[in-house]
């Protein structure tokens, strides 16, 4: 265990006492101080012997982290510091090791952790047993089954937002290697008397709530519920919200936790239904209503609430609503139906309620009990987990029927509880082969007996009076038990023969009194009869019965009539009395292990320690008790080997080794150190020490040893480290002086070296400069021998060959330097030749006047060779594109206006996908050839000058003009008929369609249209006519031109004008001559 400080004793800093037995002195003032001491330290748990008391810190402290169960996992119970995980190893190793089952027993009053102290055991085993997918699954079952539990078992009190309202005990079963198989849970008395109604300041059980909070829209509807606390009569709305809780998350919670445990979709579905009809149930209201015998008889005010009822249980709504009204009673072969008044209508309303509430706690306790059972049929070794209720009392005479079986189940879990110490004490005493000595203790057997007696026993009297004929109230039944027990000594009442108690003014007449193990508690006898029968009519339970909800019906088997048993049921006390019993019986067959839970304050608050709570608290769990019984032998107990371990510097003879038996050495070192002989004594594998005081004066000599060891190990380390120093320090002189004359022979040697290349560097730059020198010499007489030579054969030959060159020299110098500067003017221009782009105009400047016409024609051939190349790379669809590029070029250049912006346009053609759109279809069936240009036009109305929209088409044989919205043809003009098209200079799309006279097509004259593609039409209309007629098409262009309309010939003018609509030519009719288009 790798930390700062490591604890192998719970004796070591130890805050207070770690464990009661070693308390001195021992009463109940130093008991409260040891534990507020430790509270205040936050040190919640507190060992008696082998007993955890647990004080609920009402926060989270770091405690519980998975460091802190490696920390206990396999250790001596006494070997850290008081811990639950300490209590929950040691019984898991026994179980596992020792094959011993085990049961841990959590006791305590409301709010003192018992819940959470049982959730601290099974996730500490959870965490320490063994690992793979099957064990987590049966974990994970295990500890789910906690919320489930919870959500419908707890409720919100006064003392505790998170109260259980019912027993639990948890048989988790292992196997042989000690991984858990399954487990099996028991439920003792749920409160179900808080589904009906509950104390002012608590709620009702936790899921009417969290349903309420956390379920959908969708799934409220289907309840026939709304979100509304305040709708609901069982529901208190005084506590509906607790600070700190999210009802809607943990109904998230519980939903997930039962389909993790096996619930089914239609079963958690059923459950939710019978919840929902719980609620509903509350909210049915009675009236009375006069027969004509004279009798009261109950009639139901509002059925809206019944019916949304039957519709969620699938009930009759007749059925049930005779059930409210009437009661049959059966005797032998008689039935006798009695009118229910409004009273006893409520009674049967709330007993349904309740009966129908435990019920089905009752099935889910079943119901989780086949999820996590144990699968397998080998020997399992089983730990029991019980929570339970711990003892109640509450001030003004509350306590109640619930309280007096509560109260009962703690005394005998208090004999258990004094019987298995006595036993273990006795069992170790005789294993140790020390002298058993007789333990006075008070025994409470009396007070069981007083209360669960068959014959004369308080439960027993109150069956007797339950089943008794005539009138039978709890006046009477408290009257039976002053008589009955009048004499006995744990028993007090006004009304007693005993005439000690007759001036007890203290004690009401309703009431009676019992000296229980924890103290006296005063029981008011209202209830007690009526809540022992627990009475469910048998009409209300044939009703259920015969619902066609299938989980309802199996809750309520005796109303089958085929299985009427006319035998009253057992009552509620004799069935709480036979579990009880059964739990005794299964809990002495184990090996028993305590948690002793304390509530240190009633505000649910931290740093809070209330001495009289607590003081109240030690009494009725008999604390003290359980420590004088644990001291009445031998207060302190411990094995050889960590005994010797923990003592042996206290010895010379055992310090610092110890080559013997253990036990040997103990007896030397007790002996060395003189304690009188009846204070300890040697048992088979441990010694016992009777008194505190003998431990902590051990404990105190061995502080002081270890303080003189600490000095004598501080004396021997300071010496150690001083030689280490010294001898360090001159290891350390001995390298530095090497070191340092290592150094000063390198750097002479250096200094050496340096001079040595000095000199040398010297001598061969002086041998290098002589050569030099010579070569220098040498070089220059050669030199004037080659031009002397040179001169003089220069000489010879000018004088040989001057005959030869005086006629002709000045022609071949001037032909030689023509050719000089023509080759360096064409060497010149390869380096200065400009880019391969046609449009490049750059070309380099002339160097000599002489060759303009060569630099002029080479200019051009380079022009030609370049536009050559650039043609080359066309394809055949751009050389088209360009052939109409030029020829829009050579019809309208410096012509129409609108050429210049038309020549960076592509010529697309067919601007509307005629095969493409659906829209055209009957149009692309109605051509068959090849379309050239495909173009919405406007068409000029010849009678007013307004536009109409239509499609231009034009094919290799055919100008055709469709409308646009139909796709219908409206004109075909063969391109033969074709004579002329006419269009102004100006910046504008309109153009005429000259057609040829006495045609087809001229009959209702020439086409004048607009476009805003006009050149690109004109050019390819011109490209087509001449490819098909092998005539140019006449363009003209000027900015008045006739057109021939039906038998009249008007003139289109073109005027310049400012236009109402921005920049869009607008064409009006003038008169039947003229027809003027306005150009921005």
């Amino acid at each position: 265990m790798a930390k700062m400080e490591v604890k192998t004793s719970l004796l070591d800093n130890m805050i207070g006492v770690g464990d009661m037995v070693l308390l001195e002195p021992l009463n109940e003032e130093s008991f409260i101080d040891n534990l507020k001491k430790r509270f205040d330290h936050n040190e919640i748990y507190t060992y008696i012997g082998s007993v955890v008391i647990s004080v609920n810190p009402y926060r989270s402290l770091p405690i519980y982290s998975p460091e802190k169960v490696e920390d206990y996992r396999n250790r001596n119970f006494y070997e850290l510091s008081p811990h639950i995980f300490a209590l929950s190893d040691e019984a898991y190793r026994s179980l596992r090791d020792q094959d011993k089952d085990q049961c841990i027993l959590i006791t305590g009053e409301s709010g003192a952790g018992k819940t959470e102290a049982s959730k601290l055991v099974m996730s500490y085993v959870a965490a320490v047993c063994g690992k793979g997918a099957e064990v987590n699954q049966v974990k994970e079952q295990l500890l789910q089954s906690n919320p489930v539990l919870e959500a419908f078992g707890n409720a919100k009190t006064v003392r505790n937002d998170n109260s259980s309202r019912f027993g639990k005990y948890m048989d988790i079963e292992f196997d042989f290697k000690g991984d858990p198989l399954g487990g099996v849970i028991s439920n003792y008395l749920l409160e179900k008397s808080r589904v009906v109604k509950q104390p002012r300041g608590e709620r009702n059980f936790h899921i009417f709530y969290q349903l309420l909070s956390g379920a959908s829209e969708d799934l409220l509807q289907k309840l026939k519920l709304e979100r509304d606390f305040s709708r609901y009569n069982y529901l208190s709305l005084d506590s509906a919200k607790v600070n700190g809780v999210d009802d809607a998350a943990n109904f998230r919670t519980v939903r997930n936790a039962m389909q993790i445990v096996g619930f089914m979709d239609h079963e958690a579905q059923s459950v939710l239904e019978v919840i929902a009809a719980v609620l509903k149930l509350g909210n049915i209201e009675f009236k009375p209503e006069s027969r004509v015998n004279g009798l009261d008889e109950s009639k139901i005010k509002d059925k809206n609430e019944l019916k949304e009822i039957c519709e969620l249980t699938g009930i009759d709504q007749s059925v049930l609503e005779r059930a409210f009204s009437f009661r049959t009673v059966e005797a032998k072969q008689e039935k006798v139906s009695t009118t229910l008044n409004v009273a006893q209508a409520y009674y049967a309303r709330d007993a349904l309620a309740k009966n129908l509430y435990s019920r089905l706690f009752s099935w889910l306790v079943n119901r989780i009990n086949e999820s996590i059972k144990a699968q397998t049929k080998v020997r399992k070794k089983v730990m029991g987990v019980l929570d339970i209720y711990g003892f109640e009392i509450f001030e003004n005479a509350d306590n109640s029927f619930e309280q007096f079986i509560i109260n009962y189940c703690n005394e005998k879990l208090q004999q258990i509880f004094i019987e298995l110490t006595l036993k273990e004490e006795q069992e170790e005493y005789i294993r140790e082969d020390i002298e058993w000595t007789h333990i006075d203790y008070f025994n409470n057997a009396v007070i069981c007996d007083l209360i669960e007696n068959n014959t004369n026993g308080i439960l027993a009297m109150l069956d007797e009076e339950c089943l008794r004929p005539g009138t039978v109230t709890d006046e009477t039944f408290l009257e039976k038990l002053n008589q009955v027990c009048a004499t006995h000594q744990h028993f007090e009442s006004r009304m007693s023969k005993c005439s000690r108690f007759l001036n007890d003014t203290s004690l009401p007449h309703s009431c009676f009194r019992i000296q229980h193990y924890a103290g006296k508690v005063m029981y008011q006898v209202e209830g007690f009869v009526d809540k022992n029968n627990d009475l469910l009519y048998r009409d209300l339970s044939q009703a259920m019965w015969k619902a066609s909800h299938s989980l309802i019906k199996a809750l309520f088997p005796e109303g089958n009539p085929a299985k009427i048993n006319l035998k009253r049921p057992p009552t509620a006390g004799s069935q709480f009395k036979a579990s009880v019993a059964t739990l005794m019986k299964n809990l002495q067959t184990k090996n028993p292990n305590y948690i002793r839970c304390i509530k240190p304050n009633d505000k649910k608050a931290a740093h809070i320690f209330n001495d009289a709570l607590v003081c109240h608290q030690i009494r009725y769990l008999g604390l003290l008790e359980n420590v004088r019984v644990r001291r009445a032998g031998y207060a302190f107990r411990q094995a050889y080997e960590p005994c010797l371990e923990r003592y042996k510097m206290l010895c010379k003879q055992t310090w610092p080794h110890w080559k013997g038996p253990a036990r040997a050495g103990v007896e030397v070192l007790f002996n060395e150190l003189e304690f009188p002989v009846e204070e300890y004594s040697f048992g088979r594998s441990k010694i016992f020490i009777r008194n505190p005081r003998t431990l902590f004066k051990l404990e105190d000599l061995r502080k002081r040893r270890l303080e003189d060891l600490a000095t004598l190990i501080q004396k021997i380390f300071r010496g150690w480290k001083c030689r280490t120093h010294f001898l360090l320090m001159k290891k350390s002189q001995i390298v530095i002086a090497a070191w340092s004359r290592r150094y000063a022979q390198q750097k002479k040697y250096q200094q050496i070296k340096s001079s040595t290349i000095v000199i040398q560097s010297f001598i061969r730059g002086w041998k290098a400069r002589k050569i030099l020198r010579e070569l220098k010499h040498e070089k220059r007489c050669q030199e004037a021998v080659t031009t002397i030579a040179a001169f003089w054969h220069g000489t010879q030959v000018r004088r040989e060959y001057r005959k030869f060159f005086r006629a002709n020299a000045g022609k071949k110098i001037y032909e030689f330097t023509l050719q000089r500067i023509v080759q360096k003017y064409f060497l010149e221009m390869k380096n200065k030749m400009p880019s391969l782009s046609p449009i490049d105009k750059n070309w380099p400047a002339r160097p000599y006047l002489f060759l303009d016409s060569t630099h002029k024609e080479l200019k051009r051939i380079f022009h030609l060779w370049r536009c050559k190349k650039y043609r080359d790379q066309f394809t055949d669809q751009r050389k088209l594109i360009y052939e109409e590029k030029l020829e829009a070029s050579e019809l309208f250049k410096d012509k129409k206006a609108l050429y210049p912006s038309s020549v960076g346009q592509p010529f697309q053609g067919a601007y509307l996908e005629i095969s493409k759109d659906p829209k055209y279809k009957k149009l692309k069936d109605a051509i068959e050839e090849k379309i050239i240009i495909a173009e919405v036009v406007n068409k000029i109305n010849r009678a007013n000058g307004k536009c109409a929209s239509r499609i231009f088409l034009l094919t290799n044989n055919n100008l055709l003009l469709a409308d646009q919205k139909s796709g219908n043809i409206k004109s075909e003009v063969p391109l033969g008929d074709v004579t002329k098209v006419s269009m102004s200079s100006q910046n504008d799309g309109f153009f005429a369609v000259h057609l040829k006279e006495g045609s087809g097509a001229a009959s209702k004259g020439d086409f004048l249209f607009s476009s805003d593609h006009l050149i690109e039409m004109a050019t390819k209309l011109y490209r087509t006519t001449l490819s098909q007629t092998k005539q140019k098409l006449n363009i003209e262009i000027s900015d008045e031109f006739l057109v021939q309309f039906r038998q009249d010939k008007v003139c289109v003018k073109f005027i310049q004008g400012n236009q109402k609509n921005g920049s869009v030519p607008t064409c009006k009719r003038k008169n039947n001559r003229l027809l003027e288009v306005a150009v921005p």
